[in-house]
């Protein structure tokens, strides 16, 4: 992955990508017979001249906390069909999800693998900011259809927590 994707959260500023696995590595070893969900998930604000897109990388170990990062990205102007921003959050948790598919989310899954007959999972998600009433609801056949062809599990609100919550906290 290029290096020009930094990411950051609330303690560490500036993380490139292989420093955010090292961060998912090390949260996963210490408690390595949980059951983790790590998911992808963007969302974006319309600012008057540009559009801030937030995507987050969020892994969840499930009812024992969460690690969580960020990356900004701009549109140099305001977008306003609700079509296009939801593409776009689309395609730029994708690419984030690629990066994982490729390579690391074997890696992370090795960590589990000696303690899977005590529990220990490790399941992958891209989250959207779209759901099942106002404008968006036309467009989660399309959405969730351009995800699941990569093999993995989309969710939509009210359980895609990682783009309308903790991306969300970070457009305005």
């Amino acid at each position: 992955m290029s290096e020009y994707y930094t990411f950051y959260n609330v303690s560490e500023k500036n993380m490139s990508f292989h420093t955010v696995i090292d961060r998912l590595k090390e949260f996963i070893e210490k408690d390595p017979r949980s059951t983790y969900v790590l998911s992808i998930g963007s969302d974006s604000h319309v600012h008057q001249k540009e559009t801030k897109f937030i995507t987050a990388i969020h892994l969840h170990r499930v009812g024992k906390g969460a690690w969580g990062c960020l990356k900004n990205e701009m549109a140099q102007r305001p977008i306003m069909s609700v079509r296009e921003k939801i593409s776009m959050e689309t395609a730029l948790s994708i690419e984030i999800a690629y990066y994982f598919t490729s390579q690391y989310l074997n890696d992370l899954s090795d960590l589990l693998i000696p303690y899977s007959d005590e529990g220990a999972d490790l399941i992958f998600e891209i989250h959207l900011d779209i759901g099942k009433k106002g404008m968006t609801k036309e467009l989660i056949q399309e959405m969730t259809g351009r995800i699941e062809a990569m093999g993995i599990e989309a969710k939509i609100k009210p359980n895609s927590y990682t783009a309308f919550s903790y991306a969300n906290r970070f457009t305005k």
